[in-house]
C-alpha cells in the first residue's frame, strides 16, 4: 500500500498530497506523476483531490509504481495562473525527493488537463510524457510538445470543455513532428477521466517514456 502524506510548500503556499510507493527507499530513484485536479477538486480539503485519477487508486490502497504528488489551488481558481508557482514547486520535490528527472509526468483532468496542455507548452523540457483528460490547450503552441509524448482522453459528449480542443492539440503536435494520440470515448460526457484512467495500457505506456 502507498503511504499518503499531506504537505505544504510553503514558499508559494501550495498544500498537496504526497503518495510514496509501498518499497520506498532513499536509496532508489522513481518516476514521479504529477496529478493536477479539477475545479470540483479545488478548495481546502486535500481530501477532495483523491476524488478521481491516481490519487482515488492510491487512497483505496492500489500501489502504484511511482511517487504521486497532487496540489490543490483554492476554489475558482485556475490552474493555468500557477505556472511559476508549479514550477517551482517541481523544483523543490527535485531537491527533496529520490525522483529519476528523466521520468517525470504530468496528467491532469478538466481545469487540471487544462494545464497539462499549458504547463508542458510553457516548460516542455520538463516532462518525458503528458496526460491530459478533458482540457484543451492553445493549439498555435502544440508545436512546442513535439518532443514529448501524449495520450490525451477526451469525451465526445462533453457540454464542459469540447473534445475538438484535445483534436486540434493532437492534430497539430503530430504536424509538427510529434508524438501525441487521443481515445475518444463515444457517447461520454465531461467525466472522461472515470474510463480514461482505467485504460489498462496507460500506465506501462507513461512508464516506458523517458526524457
Amino acid at each position: 500500500m502507498m503511504t499518503m502524506s499531506a504537505h505544504c510548500y510553503q514558499e508559494k503556499n501550495l498544500p498537496y498530497l504526497q503518495f510514496l510507493p509501498a518499497d520506498y527507499s532513499p536509496d532508489k530513484t522513481y518516476p514521479l506523476v504529477i496529478f493536477l485536479c479539477g475545479s470540483g477538486e479545488c478548495g481546502d480539503d486535500l481530501d477532495l483531490v483523491t476524488r478521481h485519477g491516481f490519487p482515488r487508486f492510491a487512497k483505496a490502497g492500489e500501489d502504484l509504481p511511482f511517487i504521486l504528488v497532487a496540489p490543490q489551488i483554492p476554489a475558482n481558481h485556475v490552474w493555468f495562473a500557477y505556472i511559476e508557482t508549479l514550477n517551482a514547486w517541481l523544483d523543490s520535490l527535485i531537491a527533496t525527493l529520490p525522483i529519476d528527472t528523466s521520468r517525470i509526468y504530468l496528467t491532469g483532468l478538466s481545469n487540471g488537463g487544462i494545464c497539462t496542455w499549458l504547463w508542458a507548452t510553457h516548460s516542455p523540457e520538463r516532462f518525458a510524457a503528458l496526460i491530459p483528460v478533458c482540457g484543451e490547450g492553445i493549439d498555435a503552441f502544440a508545436p512546442f510538445l513535439r518532443e514529448i509524448p501524449v495520450w490525451a482522453f477526451h469525451g465526445d459528449a462533453d457540454g464542459a470543455v469540447s473534445c475538438d480542443g484535445s483534436r486540434r492539440m493532437v492534430e497539430r503536435i503530430n504536424a509538427a513532428g510529434g508524438n501525441a494520440k487521443l481515445t475518444v470515448y463515444p457517447g461520454v460526457g465531461h467525466d472522461s477521466w472515470e474510463p480514461a484512467y482505467r485504460e489498462p495500457e496507460l500506465i506501462p505506456w507513461m512508464l516506458a517514456q523517458h526524457k
